[in-house]
């Protein structure tokens, strides 16, 4: 009654009608009647009403205006992004549930309140959030706010794969991948021309070649990497590894040879110094040999072809290996910013064996087209040898390799980064691209040239990976 008293005073005040002393009976009288009583009830709880409906209304306004923004992902690369209902302020939702997802290669975990997949489609997703709230009733229509998730264009599509012309003058495959035996191991060579090429139909400018030779028991392999600023560098980069096996096909002779297999020796059991530098000079005159072999070829084809030796500016760097009974000899070449790294049998130890332009030689690429390189006071520090009792690993790459997967010199002498290398190559990577290095795997040549399409930001040059395992 005292309620209903204090509202009507106050309805009545509103409207400027006061209750003087003379109408106070007759004001007791009116508030007594269980009309009056019940039409203040009634006006009550319409008003509640209406002021519950207008929280629910601003409650959803509130929601549907609150700028939020999904992660922003890319065609083909896994997307996964939490909806934190806690950290929005959205804990009075009560329902939920996402549409629009039909074909995007999305999907969205209630329970989780986690959308994930991979897209299929780049553009701006409009993603319709239906929701209820706490307080709607259970009858009403779901309230829908859009939300836009950007999918960015997979980076690989915005670049084109124009295949180089087979007609023109010293044309070659694009990509070529092989496998083989090496001694008593196995050797995995693929060669990819870079994206930066494929985009415009140029050339792949990399290039390798490997021999076993069976009369004498030695094995090489070559890679080069044409230089991208010389117009017939594809060419080069062939012609020197080419003449390399043209060199050693002829120069390996039993005599001459036979020499280095007792200074080898001696080197083992020795390891004095006397020894180091005699098996190290045998060494560095009989590649050096190679290694001016493969100058004068080019020079001489330059020559026939009217062009100057610049235009066949390539890198080399080249390993010939044989087993013995006390282990294998290792021999190493190198000029250019191409690695040869060699990795013991258990994986603790790396070696760099080769000097690449890039530290002692740097300022500048060099290229075993450069006569200069020769007259070079450090020319004996391009040549390596090592005898060691076995290795899982003999790799040789060229800087589209190099560049992303180990980015400076100094980590190529990093048994860590050696090991997150193998690890990448067996199938820890974005792509999930493996390569299987069991003996029998017929399929590994392919394996290494789908891994090679890996994906780094601004490293677009032609891949040569190397591996004798």
């Amino acid at each position: 009654m005292e309620e209903t008293k204090r509202y009507l005073q106050s309805f009545l005040f509103q409207n400027k009608i006061d209750i003087p002393k003379s109408k106070e009976s007759l004001f007791e009288d009116f508030i007594s009647d269980e009309t009056n009583s019940a039409a203040v009830k009634i006006i009550k709880e319409k008003q509640k009403l209406i002021m519950d409906n207008w929280k629910l209304k601003n409650r959803i306004d509130d929601i549907m205006q609150h700028s939020f923004f999904l992660p922003n992902g890319t065609v083909n690369k896994e997307y996964e992004s939490k909806i934190d209902f806690i950290k929005l302020g959205w804990e009075d939702i009560i329902f939920y549930e996402i549409e629009n997802l039909e074909e995007t290669g999305l999907y969205f975990d209630t329970a989780e309140k986690l959308l994930f997949g991979i897209p299929k489609r780049s553009g701006d997703l409009k993603i319709k959030f239906r929701f209820k709230i706490e307080g709607e009733a259970e009858e009403v229509l779901l309230n829908e706010k859009i939300v836009t998730l950007i999918i960015n264009p997979d980076p690989k599509s915005l670049w084109k794969n124009i295949e180089s012309d087979p007609n023109a003058p010293f044309s070659k495959e694009d990509n070529v991948a092989v496998s083989a035996v090496f001694l008593d191991k196995n050797i995995v060579v693929a060669s990819k021309r870079g994206r930066s090429h494929a985009n415009v139909g140029s050339f792949r400018e990399d290039d390798f070649a490997f021999r076993n030779f069976e009369a004498s028991g030695w094995s090489v392999l070559a890679v080069s990497d044409g230089a991208g600023s010389a117009a017939l560098s594809r060419k080069g980069s062939k012609l020197a590894c080419d003449a390399i096996i043209d060199y050693f096909e002829t120069h390996l002779n039993t005599e001459v040879w036979s020499k280095f297999e007792e200074l080898a020796l001696n080197y083992h059991v020795k390891k004095d110094l006397e020894s180091i530098q005699k098996a190290n000079d045998f060494v560095s005159t009989n590649l050096s040999k190679a290694a001016h072999f493969v100058n004068q070829k080019i020079a001489e084809f330059a020559t026939e072809q009217g062009e100057e030796l610049k235009n066949f500016h390539a890198t080399l760097i080249f390993t010939l290996v044989k087993k013995y009974d006390f282990g294998y000899a290792i021999l190493s070449f190198g000029v250019g910013d191409c690695p040869i790294n060699l990795i013991n049998k258990d994986l603790t130890e790396v070696s760099l064996i080769n000097l690449i332009d890039a530290g002692e030689f740097g300022g500048g690429t060099r290229f075993i087209t450069m006569p200069e390189i020769f007259q070079n006071e450090n020319f004996s520090s391009r040549f390596g040898f090592k005898i060691v009792d076995d290795f899982s690993y003999l790799v040789l790459m060229t800087d589209g390799i190099y560049d992303p997967k180990f980015e400076v010199e100094a980590n190529l002498e990093k048994i860590e980064k050696w090991k997150a290398f193998l690890s990448d190559l067996k199938g820890d990577n974005a792509e999930k691209a493996k390569v299987d290095f069991e003996r029998d795997n017929a399929a590994i040549a392919t394996q290494l040239s789908n891994w090679m399409d890996f994906w780094s930001p601004g490293n677009h040059d032609d891949r040569t990976l190397a591996i004798i395992y």
